[in-house]
C-alpha cells in the first residue's frame, strides 16, 4: 500500500482501488455484489448504511470484511431492549487513586460502526447514536469528543421481526445515506457457498472472513476526497432534484423526501461514478441509486402498504416518469 496524493488520483485509479476492495470482499461474501457496490459507494460519499435483510445474508459478514479491506478499526455492538447510551459512547469513571474521573471510551470511538439490529434498542439509546452520526461527535459530561474522519455506522435490521423491536424515527432514518436490502443469493452463489465451506471456509473464524488490508487509512482519506471533484452538469442536478420532488408529489406516498434527500442522491451519484471510473455523473448514475438513497425517507400511504406494495415500487415506478436529460 503506498499514500496518494488525492489531488493526482484520477478516476480510473480510484476505480481500480474500488475494484480491488470489491473483489477481497466479494471472495468471502458470495452472491451478494450489488449490496457490495453500495456499502463501497456510501462508504466513499461518507455516508452512514442500514442493512437490511432476514437473518443468515452475511450482512455482518460484509461489514467485517469491508472494514478489513480498507484496514479500518472495527467495533460491533449487538443492540438489546437493556441497552444503555453509555454502553455505546463511554462513562467516566472515579480512579480513587488519583481522585480523578477517568473517560473510558465506549464502542462508537472506531472507524467503522456495525450496529447489530439497531432497532432492538430503546429511543435514549439510539438517540446517544444519533449526535454520532449526524456530526461525527458525541457530548459526555458535557464534554464535546470527535470522532475519527472515517467514522461510518453500519446498522442492521431483520424486516420480519417486531417483537421486541423499537421503530427506528424518521430523524435517525434520514440520517442513513443509503438503505440496502440483502436478499437470497442465487442458486450458483449458494452452490459456491457450500463448496467454500466443503474446502474448509467458516464464517465464524475471523480469519477466514477479514482479509488482508488493500487500502490504508490514506488512501480512504484519498478516495473521499476524489468525490468532491467529480463534475455534475446542471441538467443532471435538476434531474437529481425532479426525482427527490416527484416523491413529494406522488400521492402514493404520504412522506416525501426532504432537501437533505436531495443531497444523498446528489453525493451517492458522484461516489457512483467513481465506482464506474468516470468523473462525471450521468442520469443513470441517480437513476441506479435512487432506491437506495431514497427507500427509508419515504412513507407509503397506509392503504397500499395493505395492498401489498412498498416504497421501492412506487420510487421505481415514479424513475419511470421523471424525463431525464439526453
Amino acid at each position: 500500500m503506498t499514500t496518494i496524493d488525492p489531488q493526482l488520483m484520477t478516476a480510473e485509479q480510484v476505480a481500480d482501488s474500488l475494484r480491488r476492495v470489491h473483489e477481497v470482499v466479494a471472495e468471502r461474501v458470495l452472491g451478494q455484489d450489488s449490496a457490495i457496490d453500495e456499502a463501497l459507494v456510501a462508504f466513499l460519499a461518507r455516508g452512514h448504511v442500514l442493512l437490511e435483510g432476514v437473518p443468515g445474508t452475511a450482512k455482518t459478514m460484509l461489514v467485517r470484511a469491508l472494514a478489513g479491506a480498507l484496514n479500518a478499526r472495527f467495533n460491533r455492538i449487538q443492540f438489546t431492549p437493556d441497552l444503555m447510551p453509555s454502553d455505546i459512547t463511554g462513562v467516566s469513571m472515579l480512579r480513587p487513586d488519583v481522585g480523578k474521573f477517568e473517560f473510558h471510551a465506549g464502542p462508537i470511538f472506531t472507524d467503522i460502526l456495525l450496529g447489530d439490529e439497531i432497532n432492538r434498542a430503546p429511543a435514549k439509546t439510539q438517540a446517544a447514536l444519533l449526535e454520532g452520526m449526524a456530526e461525527r461527535q458525541v457530548t459526555i459530561d458535557g464534554v464535546v469528543r470527535p470522532l475519527g474522519e472515517l467514522f461510518t455506522v453500519f446498522a442492521t435490521q431483520n424486516p420480519i421481526e417486531f417483537e421486541g423491536t423499537y421503530p427506528l424515527p424518521e430523524a435517525q432514518l434520514d440520517r442513513f445515506l443509503v438503505k440496502i436490502r440483502i436478499g437470497y443469493p442465487e442458486q450458483e452463489a449458494e452452490l459456491r457457498i457450500l463448496a467454500a465451506y466443503a474446502a474448509g471456509f467458516d464464517a465464524e473464524r475471523s480469519t477466514d472472513v477479514v482479509p488482508s488490508p488493500v487500502l490504508d487509512e490514506a488512501e480512504c482519506r484519498a478516495l473521499r476526497a476524489a468525490v468532491d471533484r467529480v463534475k455534475v452538469a446542471p441538467e443532471v442536478r435538476e434531474y437529481i432534484a425532479a426525482i427527490v420532488r416527484a416523491t413529494r408529489e406522488d400521492p402514493a406516498l404520504t412522506l416525501g423526501g426532504s432537501p437533505r434527500a436531495t443531497v444523498a442522491l446528489f453525493r451517492v451519484s458522484r461516489a457512483a461514478a467513481l465506482l464506474a471510473g468516470r468523473d462525471f455523473v450521468t442520469p443513470d448514475d441517480a437513476k441506479d441509486y435512487a432506491l437506495a438513497s431514497l427507500r427509508h425517507r419515504v412513507v407509503l400511504a397506509p392503504e397500499l402498504e395493505v395492498e401489498g406494495r412498498s416504497a421501492d415500487d412506487v420510487i421505481a415506478a415514479l424513475l419511470t416518469r421523471v424525463p431525464a436529460p439526453r
